[in-house]
């Protein structure tokens, strides 16, 4: 059997029980490195096996190899396993006869959205500016699209060794259908050590040097700061 698990942000606190009741009874744990690192602190006495960046395809397949041989495996991933993680790729190189459980997690989107306030109380989208497997004409078609449609927009991966102008391409294309003042947000190191965050303009968003551990929100027309906190009403009649 693999579970593959969604371990939430960073702290124990923000992961499903149920991921925390597959991490528990797991023989061996699966999974990037950084996120490895993460549950060491919980369970030290797991046995691993971790790679670095991009070594998805080889963390998959021993994952399957070991639950093939009759281990239960945790296969490991930041946030939620079906948002931007390991789930697709898995169930892609499993075979009908592999037992897989996909558990649900708590993605960045959302444990991010709770430090600043409550941004997602209307319709949002979540676009990766991550060009790595996605063309940047089809980012920019999305953002486009997330513009025009006055969504709360959440940007993963807004910045690399190798992307360090993608954000500011992104806001350029958002300050097009929308006023340089809109309220957006940003959480770095979500529930981690170091966890920091601000409220800004998205004037001010264009300008910022943030890096690959950090969401963005850039809010909707509707999207205020109330009490310093970024808040998309709902409608409900006070």
């Amino acid at each position: 059997m693999i579970h593959v698990i969604g371990i939430g942000a960073g702290s124990t606190e923000g992961r499903t029980l149920e991921a925390v009741h597959a991490l528990h009874n797991a023989d061996i744990f699966v999974g990037y490195t950084t996120y490895i690192d993460l549950l060491r602190g919980d369970y030290p006495d797991k046995s691993t096996f971790e790679t670095g960046m991009r070594g998805e395809k080889e963390r998959c397949a021993e994952a399957l190899q070991l639950s093939r041989s009759g281990k239960k495996v945790a296969l490991c991933c930041s946030g939620d396993a079906q948002v931007y993680g390991m789930a697709a790729l898995l169930l892609e190189m499993a075979e009908e006869t592999d037992e897989i459980h996909i558990v649900a997690g708590v993605t960045a989107a959302l444990s991010g959205a709770a430090v600043l306030g409550a941004p997602l109380s209307g319709d949002f989208v979540v676009i990766s500016l991550s060009d790595l497997m996605t063309p940047w004409d089809r980012i920019q078609k999305r953002l486009q699209a997330a513009a025009l449609g006055d969504f709360v927009v959440i940007l993963y991966n807004p910045y690399s060794k190798t992307r360090t102008v993608h954000l500011s391409r992104a806001c350029d294309i958002l300050l097009e259908h929308r006023s340089s003042d809109t309220v957006c947000g940003w959480v770095r190191n979500i529930a981690r050590e170091g966890q920091e965050k601000r409220i800004l303009t998205l004037a001010e968003l264009r300008e910022s040097q943030l890096d690959m551990f950090t969401t963005v929100f850039i809010g909707s027309s509707e999207t205020i700061v109330h009490m310093g906190r970024m808040l998309t009403p709902r409608g409900y009649r006070l």
